[in-house]
């Protein structure tokens, strides 16, 4: 059974990522203190089309800004968010990742 306190903890910090900015799972994952759980991370961007207010998951892409999670977004849905952000994205990998990635560990304060 998920741990929907921790899907929570998730989406607070995915709805703080800027606009324009990704992150991964396991920076997530790491600045919530369980550097091992970035699959979880997963599992709640899975579950997090429902969650309110909106959390904002197109922002959160593998540690290689590789879309991974496209195919629960359907069609090019999530590749379409991210160029509505500015974000270019060829072959399914974000350009200028290390531009755009966002460390909620170094972005925010515990």
């Amino acid at each position: 059974m998920p741990d929907y306190n921790f899907y929570d903890n998730v989406y607070d910090v995915v709805r703080l990522i800027p606009r324009g900015r990704v992150t991964s799972y396991g920076a997530i994952a790491a600045y919530l203190g369980n550097k091992g759980s970035s699959r979880i991370v997963g599992y709640a961007m899975m579950a997090a089309g429902t969650a309110k207010p909106p959390v904002p998951a197109h922002r959160v892409v593998n540690r290689q800004g590789l879309l991974t999670g496209k195919f629960h977004f359907g069609g090019n849905t999530m590749e379409e968010l991210l160029a509505a952000e500015g974000i270019e994205v060829k072959d399914d990998k974000i350009q200028n990742f290390k531009q755009l990635y966002w460390d909620p560990s170094v972005e925010l304060s515990l």
